[in-house]
């Protein structure tokens, strides 16, 4: 499990690293002092678990967290103040541990993720990934489809909701993008940006964009902005 630490207080950090030598199975990768390292980091480094500080000199941890591009690794909080405790479990955090860190609640929390780990590597070991060949029920409202995957050239972040692009029709689900993400076949379809995932079949036109982003045109007309981080990545799986 590899994990970094956030938090713009050096003294904090390193009290935190000494307390997790306690837990073999952490692996400290790195450290940041602020959002924006943190950002770097994640990019590079792609740790499994976040040890997070929410106030913070810049963006706080909520924002780091909703700027983080992909998968978004788990969360714990570490933290001095107690009142952001419900908005934290809003962004799905592991636990919430108030400094000074009681050695017993870190415990604690090291062996929820690890019944975390060990749920979800049973689901994945269970579940079957969704190809362009599946079919999926929607429905919205009064309205109802059944429409083979290959068909949805977009999927659309709308807060709680993913709006579906296929055909002239556009329905809303109750899902999180990063949901679907981790059940649609990576072969298929990519993750753009925070807010889309494009089917790769349906894409007409790619062209290079800013800050090293590129601009990818779908067949139904939508432009969508390949991120520059999501850039890389899209370059190296889509070369020979």
């Amino acid at each position: 499990m590899k994990a970094l630490i956030v938090d713009d207080e050096r003294l904090a950090r390193n009290e935190l690293r000494r307390l997790l030598e306690n837990f073999p199975k952490i692996e400290i990768i790195g450290e940041a002092a602020n959002a924006e390292e943190a950002l770097d980091l994640v990019d590079k480094l792609h740790p499994d678990l976040l040890f997070l500080d929410i106030q913070m000199p810049g963006k706080t941890g909520f924002e780091l967290l909703t700027e983080i591009e992909g998968s978004v690794p788990d969360v714990i909080f570490t933290t001095a103040y107690d009142e952001y405790a419900l908005k934290a479990f809003e962004y799905n955090a592991l636990d919430y541990l108030l400094k000074p860190i009681d050695p017993n609640r870190l415990a604690e929390a090291i062996n929820r993720l690890e019944e975390d780990i060990r749920h979800e590597e049973f689901k994945r070991e269970n579940a079957k990934l969704l190809t362009a060949e599946d079919q999926v029920f929607v429905k919205d409202g009064e309205k109802c489809w059944f429409v083979k995957l290959g068909k949805i050239r977009l999927f659309e972040s709308m807060g709680n909701y993913v709006r579906l692009h296929f055909d002239d029709q556009k329905p809303l689900i109750l899902k999180s993008l990063n949901a679907l993400d981790e059940k649609l076949d990576p072969h298929s379809f990519f993750r753009a940006n925070r807010k889309h995932i494009i089917n790769l079949q349906w894409v007409e036109k790619i062209e290079p964009w800013f800050s090293g982003g590129l601009l990818v045109t779908l067949k139904g007309g939508e432009k969508i902005e390949i991120s520059r981080r999501q850039a890389i990545r899209f370059k190296d799986m889509m070369s020979l």
